[in-house]
């Protein structure tokens, strides 16, 4: 039995129509402020934190980073650390201050996005977060580019890190650490909503993800995940992302492919506690993948813990000088 003529118009303007709704009110939701996430900076000194920096972007955009030398000596390596989600170079400021104390450079951008750097919220198109982090490195003094260098990633910034780590620009890094990585919402690391950290708006994304894939790009701006933070910082982090900084701030889709591109040194940390993600998880996961990579999980720490705690911290600088 065949369709009728006047019924293909009529089911594909529903279709459509369907698709048009989705786009609109298919967004995300703004989940309960997750204490967790939230708290431990509040006890966090940030009196000595580094005024920002600027370097410009291929694109002409002038974008934020912060910098930390060790005193009174030449430094031995230089480490880029990259932030988690909703966050700045600032959340990292207990961490980066203890690899100048430990002999290292560290460069903390504020990644396009969030903070000082760009639209809040958004980039231009997917990938242009590895081209900025190339031109990063490229603005560095020259004393800091010759150094060893290592790529340190907190969370989604782990994710991210792990992205490049398996590209044809993995060589711009002589070793990854990733800090309790997001790897995929259907990896086994990770809980249901992300521990409650975030709401995704899945009619949005299924949308332009069908429309992404005819290469219409046109509505990536819109925003697709908000994440579970106080009312009190929501004007000075960022709450939401559109669908081009979601796609870009992780892992590609296929993320077993990014582990299996990566040849360079790579090690993952974790908090034994994290409630985010199933720590346990992580080595089984990257086996999966094909790869054995060496994970270590520190007693007693959580999510955020694992950047802010002492013993945490000593723990990951630890890791970089080995």
């Amino acid at each position: 039995m065949s369709l009728s003529a006047s019924a293909v118009p009529i089911a594909a303007i529903a279709a459509i129509t369907a698709a048009a709704v989705a786009l609109v009110k298919g967004g995300p939701k703004q989940p309960a402020p997750l204490e967790s996430i939230n708290a431990p900076f509040k006890e966090v000194d940030f009196s000595d934190l580094p005024a920002l920096r600027r370097f410009s972007a291929r694109d002409g955009a002038s974008l934020a980073w912060r910098a930390y030398r060790p005193p009174a000596r030449s430094p031995q390596g230089c480490v880029v650390l990259i932030h988690g989600s909703s966050a700045s170079s600032a959340s990292l400021h207990p961490l980066a201050r203890q690899f100048a104390a430990a002999g290292y450079a560290a460069c903390v951008p504020d990644v396009r996005g969030h903070g000082e750097s760009g639209r809040k919220g958004t980039i231009d198109y997917i990938g242009q977060l590895e081209d900025d982090l190339e031109d990063l490195l490229a603005a560095l003094p020259g004393e800091l580019r010759a150094l060893p260098k290592t790529l340190v990633g907190f969370s989604a910034g782990g994710g991210f890190a792990l992205r490049f780590a398996g590209s044809t620009r993995q060589r711009l890094f002589d070793r990854y650490v990733l800090l309790a990585p997001f790897l995929h919402h259907k990896a086994r690391t990770t809980r249901n909503e992300v521990g409650g950290w975030v709401s995704v708006g899945l009619p949005r994304v299924a949308v332009l993800a069908l429309l992404n894939g005819l290469r219409i790009r046109a509505f990536n701006h819109l925003p697709t995940i908000a994440y579970a933070l106080a009312p009190e910082v929501r004007e000075q982090l960022t709450p939401q992302y559109s669908f081009n900084l979601m796609q870009n701030f992780r892992p590609h889709a296929n993320y077993r492919t990014d582990i299996r591109g990566v040849r360079q040194p790579l090690h993952v940390l974790a908090g034994a506690e994290d409630e985010v993600f199933l720590a346990r998880e992580y080595a089984a996961a990257f086996e999966e993948a094909g790869a054995h990579v060496p994970v270590t999980l520190v007693p007693r720490a959580g999510h955020i813990g694992l950047t802010l705690d002492a013993v945490a911290i000593a723990t990951i600088v630890g890791c970089v000088k080995q």
